[in-house]
C-alpha cells in the first residue's frame, strides 16, 4: 500500500496489529489512577541534495512504538515521494520506508512525522504477581543472547558472576547489577567511544551515556541468566511544556517469572540518586519510545550492517550508507485525551 503527502500512516496498518485488538483491549491498564503525560511530537528529517551519479535513495524512518503505556493516534507521514509502512520481524519495529529515483530528488526535501501520544508512568510491583502478559510477541530467549556490541562472556560475565554469585533470586541479581552499575559508572559525554553502547568499553571507561549504562546491564544481567532488553526514544524534560529536543534516551527492561517485564533507567538514577529505588522497577512518563531491541535488521533489508539501534532515519544511496540527513525533534504537551486510531496495546 502506497501514500503520498499527508497521508495518515495508521491507513497502511497490517492484520498484525488489528488482530491483536481483542488482547490489547484486555490488558490496558487503568490509566486514570497512573501518572502521564499527553503531546505532541513532530519529527523531521531533513534530505540533502544526492551526490551526481546516484540512482537511488533508500530511507527507513523509525515510527514510534505502541504498547500498554504508549498510546499513539493521530500519526502522520508527510513525504514528497510515495512510502509504505513496514515492520521488521525480529522486534515488532515499525516504520516508513521510501525508495526514490534519484533523478527525482535533485534538491533537498523533508519527510514529516507528527503523532499524538499518551504516555503513561510504567511501574511494576516487585512484590505481586502481575496479570498483564509479557509483551511484545518476542520469545524471552532472544533477550538472553548477546548482541555485537553486548556480549555475554569474557569481561562481562566476569564481572556479573562478581555482583551476583552471593544473591540466590533472580531479582536479587538484577537488583545488585543495577546498584552495580548506577554506582559505578558516571553520565557524561566525555572523550570518545561514548554512546555506541558497547558493553566492554563502558565497564573500563565506567562513563559515557545512557546507551552505554544499558549496555553494561543488560550484558551482566544476561550473562547471569535473565532476559534484559534495550528500549529507545526520546525524553521529554520534565520543566518544559514544549520545545526542540536535541538527542534520544534508552532504557531498559528485565524479565523475572511471575512479574513480567520489569523497566530499569539507570542512567536517570545515576544523574539523581534520590531516584535510585523509583528506577529499579519504574521508569517515568516523561519520554516517548520508537524502538525495542539492538543489530536491527530492516525489511526491506538495508545492505549494510544491522543497525545498532533504531531511533534515528537510515538511508543508503546505491547500497551505500547515506550520511546526507539532518534531525529535528519536538515536542509540545497536549492534555487532549488520547483514543488510538487502532488498537494500541499487545505489541510491547
Amino acid at each position: 500500500m502506497r501514500r503520498s503527502a499527508s497521508a495518515l500512516v495508521f491507513l497502511a496498518m497490517t492484520a498484525f496489529l488489528i488482530s491483536k485488538a481483542a488482547i490489547s483491549q484486555a490488558a490496558l491498564p487503568n490509566d486514570s489512577a497512573i501518572p502521564s503525560r499527553s503531546f505532541e511530537f513532530k519529527y523531521v528529517v531533513h534530505v540533502s541534495a544526492l551526490p551526481d551519479g546516484s540512482r537511488e535513495l533508500r530511507m527507513w524512518v523509525p515510527l514510534p512504538y505502541q504498547d500498554l503505556y504508549q498510546l499513539v493516534s493521530r500519526l502522520k507521514v508527510e513525504s514528497p515521494f510515495p512510502y509504505t509502512v513496514h515492520r521488521e520481524s525480529q522486534y515488532n519495529n515499525r516504520y516508513a520506508y521510501l525508495a526514490v529515483d534519484a533523478a527525482h530528488a535533485k534538491s533537498p526535501f523533508d519527510v514529516t512525522l507528527t503523532f499524538h501520544a499518551k504516555r503513561l508512568e510504567h511501574r511494576v510491583s516487585l512484590t505481586s504477581v502481575s496479570d498483564i502478559p509479557g509483551q511484545p510477541m518476542v520469545a524471552t530467549a532472544r533477550f538472553l543472547q548477546p548482541d555485537r556490541l553486548v556480549p555475554i562472556d569474557g569481561v562481562i560475565a566476569e564481572l556479573s558472576y562478581r555482583q551476583t554469585n552471593d544473591a540466590a533470586l533472580p531479582l536479587e541479581k538484577a537488583r545488585k547489577i543495577y546498584d552495580y552499575v548506577v554506582s559505578t559508572m558516571h553520565y557524561d559525554h566525555d572523550g570518545t567511544g561514548w554512546g555506541r553502547g558497547d558493553a566492554v568499553w563502558a565497564c573500563d571507561a565506567k562513563h559515557g551515556n545512557c546507551t552505554d549504562f544499558h549496555s553494561v546491564f543488560i550484558g551482566m544481567a544476561r550473562a547471569a541468566g535473565i532476559p534484559a532488553r534495550f528500549e529507545i526514544g526520546f525524553p521529554l524534560p520534565a520543566s518544559l511544556h514544549e520545545g526542540a529536543i536535541s538527542g534520544y534516551h534508552c532504557w531498559a527492561e528485565f524479565y523475572i517469572e511471575g512479574l513480567g517485564w520489569i523497566p530499569v533507567d539507570a542512567s536517570e538514577a545515576s544523574k539523581d540518586k534520590s531516584k535510585r529505588d523509583y528506577f529499579f522497577g519504574a521508569t517515568d512518563p516523561n519520554r516517548v519510545m520508537f524502538s525495542l531491541g539492538r543489530d536491527i535488521r530492516l525489511n526491506p533489508p538495508q545492505n549494510g550492517d544491522p543497525l545498532n539501534y533504531f531511533v534515528y532515519p537510515y538511508a543508503e544511496v546505491d547500497g551505500k550508507p547515506f550520511t546526507g540527513l539532518k534531525n529535528e525533534f519536538s515536542f509540545r504537551d497536549d492534555a487532549a485525551a488520547v483514543t488510538p486510531s487502532v488498537a494500541a496495546g499487545g505489541e510491547k
